[in-house]
C-alpha cells in the first residue's frame, strides 16, 4: 500500500512562490509515477505535473509550465513541487498522487493512490 502526505501549503501573495512537499512510503514499484494534481471550488481536478520515479521523465500542464517545476529526492521519498510567480488562479487544494501506469500522465483516472491535499491561497 502506498501512502503519500503533502506539506507545506499555505497562503501567499502575487507573484510569490512556494514550495510543496510530498512524503512518500510503500513500494516504490507501485508509484511508477508521481503528480500534483489541484482542485479550486466548484472546478475539475487538474493534473499539473508529474515525474517518474527515476526522475528523467516529467510532464506539466500549460497552465503552470515555465513556473512550475516537479522533482524528487529518493533518499527522502520526497517529491517536490517549486511553483513560482503565483496568481490567484493558482489557488486550490494541490494533491499529489501515485499510479502504477506504464506511461506518464496528468490524467487523474491514471492514479491509484492520492494524499488528502494541501491548501494553497494567492492573494493581492
Amino acid at each position: 500500500q502506498v501512502q503519500l502526505e503533502e506539506s507545506w501549503g499555505g497562503s501567499v501573495q502575487i507573484g510569490e512562490s512556494l514550495r510543496l512537499s510530498c512524503a512518500a512510503s510503500g513500494p516504490t514499484y507501485r508509484r511508477n509515477f508521481i503528480a500534483w494534481f489541484r482542485q479550486a471550488p466548484g472546478k475539475e481536478r487538474e493534473g499539473v505535473a508529474a515525474i517518474s520515479t527515476h526522475g528523467i521523465d516529467t510532464r506539466y500542464s500549460d497552465s503552470v509550465k515555465g513556473r512550475f517545476t516537479i522533482s524528487q529526492d529518493n533518499a527522502k521519498n520526497t517529491v517536490y513541487l517549486q511553483m513560482s510567480s503565483l496568481t490567484p488562479e493558482d489557488s486550490g487544494l494541490y494533491y499529489c498522487a501515485a499510479s502504477t501506469w506504464g506511461l506518464i500522465s496528468l490524467w487523474a483516472d491514471r492514479y491509484n493512490y492520492w494524499g488528502r491535499g494541501t491548501q494553497v491561497t494567492v492573494s493581492s
